[in-house]
Parts: C-alpha cells; sequence; structure tokens
C-alpha cells in the first residue's frame, strides 16, 4: 500500500487527505501506511482502497480481488476490441487499393530522395524519409495480394537500406544496422536475389565503422559467393570493391588488388542499370573507390586514379565528392604537399558540414589537424 499511494500522490497528484476522502480511511493512518508503519489486513479494506483510486481489473486482481467484469478477468474491453476490429480493417481496405502504378510512385517518391541525400544529405530529408519508411510499411504490412506484398518489400528494402547509409553517414550505427536488418527482411520477400544481396552486403560497412573489418571481408565474401551466378556484374563490381575496401582496412594489399581487379573486369559500361536505382557505379566511381583503397599502401598510383574520379564527377554526389576531396587531401599531405591539399581538405569541409555526414567530420578534423602541423 505504501507503493501504491506514493504513486497516487507522484502520478496523480493526489494529496493524503483526497486519498482519505476517496477511499475513507482517516489521513492519519494513510501517513502511517506511506511511512510503512501500518499494513493492511482487512479485505474490506483492500476493495475500498481499489474502489476508491479506481484501480482496473488487472490491477485489483494483484490485491486478491476479484475483477468487476466478472466475464473478462482484464475488465470490459468491448470499445478497445471494437476500435482495433475498426483500425484494421481500415487499413486492409486501404492497403486493398494499392494498385501497381501506386508502387511505382512510391518507388519514384524512395528514388527522389535518393538523389536528395547525394545533394543535401540525410538531415535535410529526416522527416521525409520517415513518412516515405511508415506509409511504406502500413501499405505492405497491410496488403493481402502476393503479388502487391512482393512489390512493396522491394520498394521498403530500397528505403531501408537508404535510410541505413545516412545513418552511417551521420554515426547512429546502431539505427543504421536496424535499417539494415528490416530491409533484408523485406528484400527477402521481395524475392530479388539484386536487392537481398544489396542490403545484405551493405551491413559490411556498419561492420567496417564498428572496427570489425574482417568480419565485414567475411560477410562480403560469403554474400559474393552465395549469389554470383543470380545477380548483374554492376552489383558484382561493387561487392568485389566493398570486399577491396576492407582488405585495405585490414592491411591485406594482395587481398585488396585481387578484389580491385576483380571489380574493373566485371564493370559493365555505363553509369547504372534501371533495375538497381540504388546502385550508382561507373569507371569514375571505381577510380575513386581504387583511390581510397590503395592510398593507404602509398601507392602514387592513386593519385591519378583519384584526380581522374573528381574530374569525372557530375556534381551531384556531393557526399561522395567529400570523401574523395578527404582522399585527395590525404594523398598530398602525404607527398610533402600541404598547400595542394589545403584547398581539397577545405572542399570537404564545406560539403561534409552541409550534407551533415559525421563520418567524413572525422575524417576531415584529422587532416586538418595535420595540415596544420604541416603548414606550422
Amino acid at each position: 500500500m505504501a507503493g501504491l499511494f506514493n504513486l497516487a500522490v507522484k502520478y496523480a497528484g493526489a494529496s493524503q487527505v483526497r486519498i482519505s476522502t476517496a477511499t475513507g480511511i482517516a489521513q492519519g493512518r494513510i501517513s502511517q501506511h506511506i511511512r510503512g508503519q501500518r499494513q493492511v489486513t482487512d479485505l474490506e479494506v483492500y476493495e475500498r482502497i481499489a474502489a476508491g483510486l479506481g484501480l482496473p481489473d488487472h490491477a485489483r486482481m494483484l490485491l486478491g480481488l476479484a475483477p468487476t467484469d466478472i466475464a473478462s478477468p482484464t475488465g470490459n474491453h468491448d470499445d478497445e476490441y471494437r476500435e482495433q476490429t475498426e483500425e484494421l480493417t481500415a487499413r486492409i481496405e486501404a492497403a486493398a487499393a494499392i494498385d501497381p502504378m501506386m508502387v511505382m510512385i512510391l518507388n519514384t517518391d524512395t528514388n527522389n530522395l535518393r538523389l536528395l541525400d547525394r545533394r543535401v544529405g540525410s538531415a535535410a530529408i529526416a522527416d521525409k524519409m520517415r513518412a516515405q519508411i511508415s506509409q511504406i510499411e502500413h501499405a505492405h504490412h497491410h496488403a493481402v495480394r502476393p503479388g502487391i506484398r512482393a512489390e512493396l518489400a522491394h520498394v521498403l528494402a530500397q528505403t531501408h537500406s537508404l535510410a541505413g547509409w545516412q545513418a552511417i553517414n551521420t554515426g547512429a550505427l546502431n539505427d543504421a544496422w536496424t535499417h539494415y536488418e528490416n530491409a533484408k527482411a523485406a528484400a527477402r520477400e521481395a524475392g530479388d536475389p539484386a536487392i537481398i544481396a544489396h542490403v545484405s552486403a551493405e551491413q559490411a560497412y556498419v561492420l567496417m565503422d564498428l572496427g570489425q573489418p574482417a568480419q565485414a571481408t567475411e560477410l562480403l565474401q560469403y554474400i559474393h559467393a552465395t549469389h554470383r551466378d543470380r545477380i548483374p556484374n554492376r552489383l558484382r563490381t561493387w561487392l568485389s570493391a566493398a570486399e577491396a575496401e576492407a582488405a585495405a582496412i585490414l592491411g591485406d594489399e594482395p587481398t585488396c588488388r585481387a578484389a580491385l581487379d576483380q571489380a574493373a573486369a566485371l564493370l559493365p559500361d555505363g553509369h547504372g542499370d534501371p533495375d538497381m536505382p540504388y546502385l550508382s557505379l561507373d569507371v569514375h566511381h571505381l577510380a575513386r573507390w581504387r583511390g581510397n583503397c590503395l592510398i593507404r599502401f602509398s601507392d602514387p598510383d592513386s593519385m591519378e586514379d583519384l584526380r581522374s574520379a573528381l574530374a569525372g564527377m557530375d556534381g551531384t554526389y556531393n557526399r561522395a565528392e567529400a570523401a574523395l576531396r578527404c582522399d585527395l587531401g590525404h594523398a598530398l599531405l602525404a607527398l610533402g604537399d600541404p598547400d595542394a591539399a589545403q584547398p581539397h581538405i577545405k572542399r570537404a569541409h564545406h560539403l561534409a558540414t552541409m550534407t551533415g555526414s559525421r563520418r567524413q567530420r572525422k575524417r576531415i578534423d584529422e587532416l586538418t589537424r595535420r595540415l596544420t602541423h604541416a603548414l606550422h
């Protein structure tokens, strides 16, 4: 009773006088109960307390009292059940109205968010991303027709995947992991080997940022081996390049170079495939990736790759450009040319700030310290 009365005082704002009036127990005795100086032993007193404080049936039962609604041990929830039934019916009916055209609109919305993310970063579109995920999830979870469910699952997997990458760049690695788990579940229902492989492999970047590149490499190799015969070459290029990056972090130069060579051999012509809007990868992107990897081994050719990648960027990949400028600044500092490194680091800082990329800001802060030391 001491705990119960204290809860009434703390959360309901009840005074000892109000509790006394509601229960018919003298205020002095209420005070003694609260101080633990008196115990309730009479069942009739328990009944007065439960009635006076308006305890629900499940709380009455914890005190050994019968529920007020004998037919239901947890009380009369007819109104609640009716509301649940009406809400579920409404959501199923709304999902039944979704047709391929509406799925295409949702997919277009996700693609537009992807383009906005490249230009302005995740912070600027955070509310839109949450709304998009919520809308697709409601539609998918209540869709009955298998074909529409699979199409919605495909869009949902892509949207969670995008949210996962945004979370990595803001440093929210736990959120990123959750998004990728949701993306994998949706991808499996979609039944598309390419989307399954892509969203599964993206989790490797969470592992890399957690300082576990060996596990990331193992994961990427497993996914590539499992899906290699069922996915397009552009995606296989991406998997090989990601494996090279993990190997570079590990300091495993032979594995890194072998993976980069495989990526170059697999890369098809063009910028992307219409069936994989989530994957943009051409010779310029691969050159940026190659430069990022080989710079870790002080390879002089990495400068050529990075400059080639910068020349080929179309100006819409602001976050990617920030990473590329970091790599150029890193390489030029390593070559002992801080004056040439300075504008790249400054531009990277501007882009990372604009896109809200904490991931790149960490690198930029370190490069800035090195630059300051080199200039002085």
